[in-house]
């Protein structure tokens, strides 16, 4: 074996891993915009970027992606939609605003009747409720 036969294999192999890379830049790419968003033409245009542009597109691929994926999106709008429910669930009292504990009968505040207690079994019931629904006494 000559060392112009060597030269030649590793330039080759050197090649070949290079040009192993670089696809493997491209399919990485395509499969992590494909997470971040639903649009095809993003999604080859992308791909398209790191094929030509290689470690520089992935750069530029990295500058202006979506910063979360679809599902970190989606986890989001759900999170968001909890806590808009818990704060809409939150009693308030219609007289003064201050937020109520579900069992007060009372605001502490304004002093402002929110409850009742039934007539029967002693629980607090809604002002305007004719049954008690624990024990289904008349009130």
């Amino acid at each position: 074996m000559s060392l112009d036969f060597l030269v030649q294999l590793a330039l080759a192999l050197l090649g070949a891993y290079i040009a192993a890379f670089w696809l493997a830049l491209v399919v990485w790419t395509y499969r992590d915009i494909r997470l971040r968003s639903r649009d095809p033409f993003v999604q080859v245009l992308s791909a398209l970027i790191v094929l030509i542009f290689g470690p520089g597109g992935l750069l530029v691929y990295f500058l202006l992606r979506p910063p979360e994926s679809l599902a970190e999106a989606f986890q989001r709008s759900l999170a968001e939609e909890a806590l808009m429910r818990e704060v809409e669930d939150q009693e308030a009292c219609p007289t003064c605003k201050r937020h109520l504990e579900r069992d007060f009968l009372l605001c502490p505040d304004c002093q402002t009747q929110i409850r009742k207690l039934c007539l029967h079994c002693g629980r607090a019931l809604n002002l305007k409720w004719k049954v008690c629904p624990y024990c289904a006494a008349e009130q």
